[in-house]
């Protein structure tokens, strides 16, 4: 069962920044951005730059406020607490079992070893990005 394991492994590793290198790839950047029209705006016509400046101002409160919509209070610091340990907690969990497991003190079939070096991997794998 060695060639799942390192199929996982490798996938879990090369994954994250070859879906990474494809979306750069593939999705193009918008070539008009507020930026691109601030600088043309400054030198053909100046007097029109304060309107709009403000009206990209609000465009972003408007923006804000819409992605803001559901959202009644503030999470509670345990719950976000919570979400922010899970995947480290995973992490550090599967490489404690691979050690027992290395060491010979906790047997592990080849699938369970090889979803725990996919967790290990893929963690890696988006550290490489």
């Amino acid at each position: 069962m060695f060639p799942i394991e390192a199929i996982s492994t490798i996938g879990g590793l090369v994954l994250p920044p070859v879906l990474d290198l494809i979306k750069k790839i593939f999705v193009k950047k918008e070539d008009d951005t507020p930026e691109q029209t601030i600088s043309s705006l400054a030198t053909t016509k100046p007097d029109v730059l304060p309107a709009y400046t403000e009206a990209s101002a609000k465009l972003m409160e408007a923006k804000t406020q819409w992605f803001n919509r559901d959202v009644v209070g503030t999470v509670s610091p345990w719950v976000s607490d919570l979400r922010a340990t899970i995947r480290p907690a995973t992490v550090c969990l599967s490489m404690l079992f691979i050690g027992f497991q290395t060491l010979g003190t906790l047997p592990l079939d080849a699938s369970t070893r090889a979803a725990l070096l996919f967790i290990v991997a893929s963690w890696f794998g988006g550290r490489l990005k």
